[in-house]
């Protein structure tokens, strides 16, 4: 499951390592460009491209789509920048549901770990494998690999080298779990963890009584996407 190029990589990584994958949920086609034409996901294009049976729910609760999913008779779920799944979807699989999260858990829980990461100032940043359940990013590790943040690096380019990495890791994991050499481990969650919520419009403005090193890291860890502003004598 999974929708954007980060999850891509891991789609291909599962198919080209041999993994039988019985199916894909992406999101629907979405209007794009100037001239609004329906455009299909990344994860589209590349199921498409592999023959593999796809399915694109509007609503994930909807019980069309769930008993079709389980026809699919997965032994286990596979997740990576994709909608909150409902409990009657990732609690479905007899091996439950592993999600690819781009930070090292329990840091950066939320929407947008890399951007935040970046923005933070970070040195280091990574992957982990975890088992979905009822809150947010708090499941038990399976996990974790990790990779240096550039002085100059960009969310951009930590994105795509993450994408690599973090297919790579659920490579691992999935074969830790077939071999049963994998211990899941409960995360460590307390206050001092840091949180990567959605951005929104006021989190890309530059305020530049700040540090030049703090507008700096805000500025490369917007870009290229959704990037940062300002604004001109008003």
């Amino acid at each position: 499951m999974g929708t954007p190029d980060f999850a891509v990589a891991s789609l291909a990584a599962l198919v080209d390592n041999g993994f039988q994958v019985v199916g894909v949920v992406t999101a629907p086609d979405r209007p794009a460009g100037r001239g609004l034409q329906l455009k299909p996901s990344a994860v589209k294009e590349y199921a498409v491209s592999k023959n593999l049976a796809l399915l694109q729910p509007e609503k994930l609760r909807d019980p069309g789509f769930q008993n079709a999913l389980l026809d699919w008779n997965a032994d286990l779920q596979v997740v990576v920048a994709f909608r909150m799944l409902p409990e009657s979807v990732w609690n479905m699989p007899p091996l439950g549901t592993i999600n690819v999260h781009g930070s090292l858990l329990p840091d950066y829980r939320g929407a947008a770990p890399i951007n935040w990461a970046v923005i933070n100032g970070e040195k280091k940043t990574g992957v982990t494998t975890f088992k979905l359940q009822h809150a947010i990013d708090t499941g038990d590790i399976l996990l974790q690999a990790t990779m240096d943040i550039g002085p100059a690096e960009t969310a951009t380019s930590v994105h795509d080298r993450m994408k690599i990495l973090g297919a790579d890791t659920l490579v691992k994991t999935l074969m830790g779990l077939q071999q049963q050499n994998l211990v899941a481990k409960p995360q460590i969650l307390s206050g001092l963890a840091k949180h990567a919520p959605k951005i929104f419009t006021t989190d890309c403005e530059l305020d530049f009584t700040q540090p030049v090193l703090a507008v700096f890291n805000r500025v490369r860890g917007l870009a290229e996407f959704p990037g940062a502003m300002t604004q001109l004598e008003g």
